[in-house]
């Protein structure tokens, strides 16, 4: 890897639920190029797909507009990694070529499957045997393996962080035998930052990206996220807020969980990022023409006369409760568009902190900084309210894109071994905004935090130890404040 000399740039793609993003970054964070291309999505009630030719055409139409800065001035690209949806699965022939539509991170059709195998409807293993029942034979692939085997012109093993919501042990590193029914329909899996081949001839014309520049094995959106964050070292965590909330840390040792809610991600270096991903978030915000005035408006309202619990979808909750038959909901009745606008932000914020409150009623690490991503932490508001209810300190760094973390990760496994991940994270990730909690402002959330505990627990979706837990928390930050 060279930090110095030669000019050197790493490429990273993220195939996102609404679309496509590259961003070519040099190691000391400088973004040199940036593409974004739109994707369709296709719901009818539990169901959601995608086209994953649509995927491919979006990832050349990205990456060239990425790219296309660097014909006057170029650079050496030194490898590039993808990262997905975690969650969404699709069946391939022998060579790779798709044949049925990707199943999106949240379709819930496998009902049956996923009860079959005791997962959640939402993870990739149900929904991959709801479509080899449906369907018929077929390689069971991931979103992200479908995009690295046109760049390098063949089949690729797919990532450990992809596998793991299709059953794979990232422990042992292996498919565990309840699944070795499924023989050679599963992939070869290996260690994201695996170096997994070079961009074909082919794949260089249709992207521009040129031809021998590395492939590297990606992670899951959240865990690209996490990277970009720069939440690598242990008890370090990055909140993930966009369309739906996902929290990722970093640990020595798996975090454990009966309940299944959280699970744990194997790092390129062995070590483990345990989290979750709630279906709360901005996606249960109202339509708005101007998002950045009803935030402004929103500020008259600390606390909002009612209270909200904003899931984005209908498919329940998976963390930090496992409730499929959970349900939106808003206790009283907005004054105003403004105050109802507040309702959702503070309810999102309300279930992030109840997220960190499970983490440490699972014995977790949670004592390292946080940081915010994703699309909603364009958002000074929004973050500094978070910040307020969380009561704690929140980093915001200048590039919240999935896509740095994959270009963190490319260049690290291309690399000679001599930084680890948090070391290049370090280099190449940039902190923009740090926001300190208010006191004045923090007592105004602890009420209504603890009316939506109670009423989570009365409705039967939150279990008591957690309440409880969470109760003796906020009951000795109040103390302490």
């Amino acid at each position: 890897m060279m930090f110095e000399g030669e000019p050197e740039a790493w490429l990273g793609i993220d195939l996102g639920t609404q679309s496509v993003r590259a961003l070519l970054v040099t190691a000391d964070g400088t973004v040199l190029g940036a593409g974004t291309a739109p994707l369709t999505n296709h719901r009818d009630g539990v169901r959601h797909e995608q086209d994953p030719g649509e995927w491919w055409e979006a990832v050349c139409s990205a990456s060239g507009s990425a790219l296309a800065g660097q014909r006057s001035s170029p650079v050496r690209i030194g490898g590039l990694a993808v990262c997905g949806t975690s969650g969404t699965v699709l069946l391939t022939d022998a060579e790779g070529r798709p044949l049925t539509r990707g199943l999106m991170y949240d379709d819930g059709r496998a009902v049956a499957e996923a009860a079959r195998v005791g997962m959640q409807t939402s993870w990739a293993l149900p929904k991959a045997l709801w479509l080899l029942d449906t369907n018929g034979p077929g390689r069971v692939t991931h979103q992200p393996d479908v995009i690295t085997a046109k760049l390098t012109g063949g089949t690729v093993p797919t990532d450990s962080s992809h596998a793991l919501k299709t059953g794979y042990d990232a422990e042992r590193e292996v498919w565990p035998p309840q699944l070795a029914h499924l023989g050679e329909v599963l992939p070869e899996v290996v260690r994201p930052g695996t170096r997994l081949g070079e961009v074909c001839r082919a794949a260089a014309e249709a992207t521009g990206i040129p031809a021998g520049t590395p492939v590297v094995a990606g992670m899951t959106d959240g865990c690209a996220a996490q990277i970009a964050s720069g939440a690598l070292r242990f008890g370090a965590w990055n909140s993930v807020l966009g369309t739906t909330l996902v929290l990722k840390g970093a640990s020595a040792i798996p975090v454990r969980d009966d309940a299944g809610v959280v699970y744990n991600h194997r790092a390129p270096d062995g070590s483990w990022l345990p989290g979750g991903a709630s279906s709360v978030g901005a996606g249960a915000l109202p339509p708005a023409a101007d998002p950045a005035e009803l935030d402004s408006q929103a500020a008259a309202y600390e606390p909002s006369g009612v209270l909200t619990y904003p899931l984005a979808s209908s498919g329940g909750e998976r963390f930090p409760f496992f409730a499929p038959e959970a349900t939106a909901f808003t206790l009283g009745k907005p004054v105003s568009e403004a105050d109802r606008w507040a309702a959702v932000l503070q309810g999102v914020a309300f279930t992030e902190r109840l997220c960190l409150d499970y983490l440490h009623h699972l014995g977790a690490p949670i004592d390292g900084p946080l940081t915010f991503t994703g699309g909603a932490a364009r958002s000074a508001y929004w973050n500094q309210l978070r910040a307020d209810i969380l009561g704690r300190p929140a980093r915001v760094p200048e590039q919240i894109e999935p896509a740095l973390g994959m270009a963190v990760l490319a260049a690290y496994g291309t690399g000679t071994g001599a930084r680890t991940l948090p070391e290049v994270a370090d280099r190449m990730v940039r902190i923009r905004t740090v926001l300190e909690p208010r006191a004045s402002h923090m007592a105004r959330f602890t009420e209504p935090y603890a009316r939506l505990v109670d009423e989570l627990e009365t409705r039967g979706w939150l279990p008591t130890p957690l309440a409880t837990h969470t109760r003796t928390r906020l009951n000795q930050d109040t103390i302490d404040s």
